[in-house]
């Protein structure tokens, strides 16, 4: 009976995370919704601004949301694995910080400042995987605890105030154009494709989508779950560095109170994406579609004149939304 189990929860493991569904208009329905609202709100907004649609907003958009959409990556694989992550925003800011701090004040060179931000992201994630897995601490608290120590860190390092005085090459990560393409197009698009490969490519994604379904059977067919874990929370992190380096060369300094709020808004955009805080669910694609709703989103509200205050009351009511949607889908 227990070589029966483990082969049948090895063939759950291997075989691609398709779950078919006893109406096959639920997952087409959740799959098509997000790309659907874009629409509506890309004809709103053309209508209402005439600056909506030109190609400078569209690069605007892509300069000052990229952050969203890197991190969303990183956090797309923590969701699917059934985790949370609410540190990438101090993260972000930590990243940031650490690396303008190496360029400005120690003269580090400009790589030796991305490899700091990069690799202090992928630190913070390592510890929120190894507390996580060692220590059974639950994923929200876990992250919400390094969300305080980033920020404190952050603080620290920097005295209070911000980093200033980044390098002129260092900010091409924010407004460089190789072939014509802003810099910070590329990373988004690097950063689908590299979570995009793990998904389809790799065993490395299939596991990540197995631990998310169900932990226990992963655990059976032999899956290393705490490893995946870890390495889950270690490339949000490392993704999360990278958007904070990108936030830097955009502003031209290191903010430690930068990131406030910026978790809420990735998992906004990973949830409306099609993904389910539950695990086992979502995609590359789903995230891409749910961080442009929200961009442009916020975007286009700010073409009007509405207020800060109430976009955040819209982006509320959409994660609301989303989720309940999710739990009305998943009862069908």
């Amino acid at each position: 009976m227990r070589d029966e189990a483990r082969q049948s929860a090895v063939a759950a493991v291997e075989t691609p995370p398709l779950i078919p569904r006893p109406s096959s208009l639920v997952p087409t329905l959740k799959r098509l919704l997000p790309a659907l609202s874009l629409l509506v709100l890309c004809v709103y907004f053309a209508a209402r601004s005439p600056r909506f649609l030109t190609v400078e907003n569209g690069f605007a958009i892509a300069n000052q949301y990229a952050y969203l959409l890197i991190i969303g990556m990183g956090a797309t694989l923590v969701i699917v694995a059934g985790g949370i992550d609410l540190s990438v925003g101090s993260v972000l800011a930590l990243s940031g910080v650490v690396a303008a701090d190496a360029m400005v004040n120690h003269d580090a060179p400009v790589w030796v400042g991305v490899l700091l931000g990069i690799g202090v992201g992928a630190v913070a994630g390592l510890v929120n995987g190894l507390v996580i897995t060692r220590l059974r601490v639950p994923a929200f608290i876990a992250t919400l605890g390094m969300l305080l120590i980033a920020r404190g860190i952050a603080l620290r390092i920097a005295g209070g105030v911000t980093v200033d005085g980044t390098p002129d090459p260092f900010n091409t990560l924010a407004y460089g154009r190789p072939l014509g393409i802003p810099a910070p197009l590329l990373l988004i698009a690097l950063s689908a494709l590299l979570v995009a490969f793990l998904f389809s490519q790799t065993k490395f994604g299939r596991y990540v989508y197995a631990i998310g379904s169900n932990a226990e059977a992963a655990r059976v067919s032999g899956v290393n779950v705490p490893l995946v874990t870890i390495w889950v929370y270690v490339l949000g992190g490392a993704l999360a560095g990278l958007a904070g380096l990108v936030e830097t060369a955009r502003l031209g300094s290191g903010n430690p109170t930068g990131g406030i709020g910026y978790e809420l808004d990735v998992v906004t955009a990973v949830v409306v994406g099609g993904a389910s805080l539950l695990g086992g669910e979502g995609t590359v694609g789903g995230t891409l579609l749910g961080g442009l709703l929200i961009a442009v989103l916020r975007n286009g509200a700010n073409l009007l004149g509405v207020d800060p205050f109430d976009q955040n009351i819209y982006i509320g009511l959409l994660i609301i939304g989303a989720v309940a949607l999710d739990q009305r889908l998943r009862r069908r």
